[in-house]
């Protein structure tokens, strides 16, 4: 296979897009950037899971690493007019953008290595 159109390289764009937007819609929200540089590594928390076993581990980790509660987040926080919400949600999916760029991906439950962008 073409190793430019390969899924790893694929994940990786669309991660480099993720962060990008988020980025560019955390600008438009005017929130505070310093909030952005405090939580942006907070998502790594659910890692805490590996200290039981890489099963749980990797169920902690892959709940807060898929887009889904951030964008649920988000939603929420644009029909409540709750504007920290919205910025939390959007600095949650820049983590998780940001990590897809890295190579990092969902995890399966073998060990933190083995992810769905394949072993790191």
């Amino acid at each position: 296979m073409n190793k430019v159109l390969s899924p790893k390289v694929l994940l990786q764009a669309e991660g480099l897009l993720v962060f990008m937007a988020a980025l560019l819609m955390y600008r438009e929200l005017d929130a505070s950037w310093w909030l952005f540089v405090l939580l942006f590594l907070a998502p790594d928390l659910s890692m805490i899971g590996y200290v039981s076993n890489a099963a749980l581990g990797a169920a902690t980790y892959n709940i807060v690493h898929t887009y889904a509660l951030p964008i649920l987040l988000y939603a929420g926080g644009f029909v409540t007019e709750r504007s920290w919400w919205m910025a939390f949600a959007i600095i949650w999916a820049a983590h998780i953008g940001f990590d897809r760029v890295l190579g990092y991906g969902l995890k399966y439950a073998t060990a933190f290595r083995d992810t769905h962008c394949g072993r790191v």
